[in-house]
Order: structure tokens, then C-alpha cells, then sequence
């Protein structure tokens, strides 16, 4: 087996990050049933939405926010892995509205190729993030798989009253993300050793972030919608803001922030293939874009922002709390939700 100090993560999986998620499309084939089960009443939030996590009234106006993510390896350091693969699966939580509050690990690890070492260093990563984010990392599972896999299965509490979820935003609600994009890109970019030095360790910044500005902005009645944009990248994560709540959104591409000018790896091809499957899956539903702007608004990202519906009267309670959390720089809006008509695409950009 391969030394600590040489491993790379990447290498030893198929895909990356939240870009192993499986396609929309091919989703809306395995989640399609056609029996019915009566929700239980206190089920607030379940399946029958493509909202963030579950949620299960508990009484006295409390809730239980409940969810899992996991996947392959997007770096190379185990550390950072486990760091990344905790951050996103919190994040969760935090967008619908909540503070998360016992985390649980999912490992699956190639136990012939990559040593318990290496495993221990991902649960040391995922520690780290757990106690920034004020939880404990309680238990979990782990089984032998061909490829390293890990994850969080997250509890998390919220108020009813404070219950964010991504099909309630109305018509004329300014839009914004608390994240830049552009981490299937430059993930992409690093496995085929196209990463300039400036670069390096700039997605893995963001990754980590913790989006727990979302508690706070939960507490907010201006705050219409919120969910987490991750692997089906920005447009396929507002596309589902946009069905169901039944309205159509119009994009500012000039506004959306990346985390680097993206130009010299696009002009590479560092294009990572969920990209592809994204549009794929929901380009019939988009106005007409660019090759550009078609690779950045569906790069999937990996523990990525939060986007938010705000309404246009409530802006200065928004900018606040993302102020206070050291988010001024995502407080100008990169487009708004507007009535939806037949003839038209769910998204435009501009």
C-alpha cells in the first residue's frame, strides 16, 4: 500500500465530489412510483419535494431536520476529503433553516488498496468541521467498497416558524448565492494537472466553509427560499426553486461571482463530464447560453453556497446577517424569480 504522505485520493475513484451524483433525469426515473402512502401528519417535509433534508415535527413548535450526503473523493489529502465531504452534508441543515446537532460518519473504503491510516485521516477531517459547526461526531458505518467513500447522515433542530424550503419563493424575489461557483472546474483542472500555482487551494477554501449563516437567515421572514447549490450545479438547483414554487427565474450572468476568472481552463477543457449530464438532464428548460456560461452555470459544485430568495422589501435584514457573517461580498443579487409562462423557459439569462 502506498505511503500517507503519497496518497492520492482522486486516483483511487471514478467520479468526484458531488459531481457523483446521478443525473436529474435519471433520478426522476428511480424516484418515480406510482403507489401512494399517506404521510404521516407530522411529516412536514419528505420525498414528495426535492427539498434539502426531511423534516419531522417534534411539538411545541420544534422540528427535526434529518439528511445524508456522502461521496468519492474530490482532493487528493484525506484530510481535506473528510473536511469537504462534512461541510457539505452539514450544509444541509443549514438550508432549510437550522443548526445542525449530531452528525453520524458513512465510510466505505477499499481496505486492499488504501490503509486505516489513510481512513483515519478523513475521520480526523470530518471531526475538525463537526466541532466548527458545534456537533458531535457520534457513530456511524463503514463497509469494504471498491472505492473510498465518505459522508455524514446529520440531525439537525429548527422552529416551524423558521422552516426554509426551496418551493416557497414568490414572484419578484431577489436571488442570491452565498458561494462562488466554479469547483467542478477547477477540481477537474487539478486531476488533469492544469491547476497554476496561484490557484491551488482556493476550491478547497470554499468547500470547507460552512454554510452556518443559514441558521441565521432562517430567522428572517424576508428570506422566501433558500437550498444549497451542489451537484447539479447552479441552474439545476434553481431550476427546482423554480418548479416548485411554480414561477420562472431571470439570471444577471455579469453578477454570478466564480472563485477565479475561469477563462484559461475553459480554454483547456477542464470541464468536469457532470457538467454534461446536467444539461443533459435540464437544458430543454433554459434559455438560450452561451458555451461559457452553459459550463459555469452547471458545474457541480461540491459544498457549495446557499441560494436564497429574498424578497425585495426585506433586503436590509438579509445584507445584515450575511454581513455579520463576513458575507458582504455576496450581498448584491444575481437575478430574481418571476411569474412563470407557458411558451417560455423556466430560466433566462442575460
Amino acid at each position: 500500500m502506498p505511503d500517507l504522505d503519497d496518497i492520492k485520493l482522486t486516483q483511487y475513484s471514478h467520479g468526484a465530489g458531488c459531481g457523483c451524483k446521478i443525473a436529474p433525469q435519471l433520478l426522476d426515473r428511480i424516484l418515480h412510483s406510482d403507489e401512494t402512502w399517506p404521510a404521516p401528519a407530522a411529516l412536514l417535509v419528505g420525498n414528495s419535494t426535492r427539498d434539502d433534508a426531511a423534516v419531522l415535527a417534534l411539538g411545541k413548535g420544534e422540528a427535526l431536520i434529518s439528511t445524508t450526503d456522502f461521496f468519492m473523493p474530490i482532493v487528493d489529502d484525506p484530510f481535506d476529503f473528510g473536511r469537504i465531504a462534512s461541510a457539505n452534508a452539514i450544509s444541509d441543515v443549514y438550508a432549510m433553516g437550522g443548526r445542525p446537532v449530531l452528525a453520524i460518519a458513512v465510510l466505505g473504503w477499499p481496505v486492499a488498496k488504501l490503509s486505516a491510516e489513510v481512513a483515519r485521516r478523513v475521520i480526523e477531517g470530518s471531526r475538525s468541521i463537526c466541532r466548527e459547526a458545534g456537533i458531535a461526531l457520534a457513530g456511524g458505518h463503514s463497509i469494504d467498497s471498491p472505492e473510498p467513500i465518505f459522508g455524514l447522515a446529520v440531525n439537525g433542530i429548527v422552529a416551524e416558524e423558521h422552516l426554509k424550503q426551496n418551493n416557497t419563493a414568490r414572484d419578484g424575489d431577489l436571488l442570491f448565492l452565498s458561494k462562488a461557483l466554479g469547483v467542478g472546474i477547477l477540481a477537474t483542472a487539478e486531476k488533469k494537472g492544469l491547476l497554476r500555482s496561484e490557484d491551488i487551494g482556493k476550491a478547497t477554501a470554499s468547500m470547507t466553509r460552512l454554510n452556518n449563516v443559514g441558521a441565521a437567515l432562517g430567522q428572517l421572514e424576508a428570506v422566501r427560499a433558500m437550498t444549497d447549490v451542489t451537484g447539479f450545479g447552479l441552474l439545476g438547483h434553481l431550476r427546482e426553486m423554480c418548479v416548485g414554487s411554480g414561477l420562472a427565474a431571470q439570471l444577471d450572468f455579469k453578477a454570478i461571482p466564480t472563485i477565479v476568472e475561469l477563462e484559461y481552463y475553459l480554454e483547456r477543457k477542464a470541464v468536469p463530464g457532470g457538467s454534461t449530464r446536467n444539461w443533459d438532464s435540464y437544458g430543454s428548460d433554459i434559455g438560450n447560453l452561451s458555451e461559457r456560461e452553459r459550463a459555469i452555470l452547471c458545474d457541480p459544485q461540491t459544498s457549495g453556497g446557499l441560494l436564497v430568495a429574498v424578497a425585495a422589501d426585506g433586503l436590509d435584514s438579509f445584507r445584515a446577517a450575511m454581513s455579520e457573517a463576513g458575507l458582504q461580498e455576496f450581498c448584491e443579487p444575481i437575478g430574481r424569480m418571476t411569474k412563470r409562462h407557458a411558451a417560455g423557459p423556466l430560466i433566462t439569462i442575460s
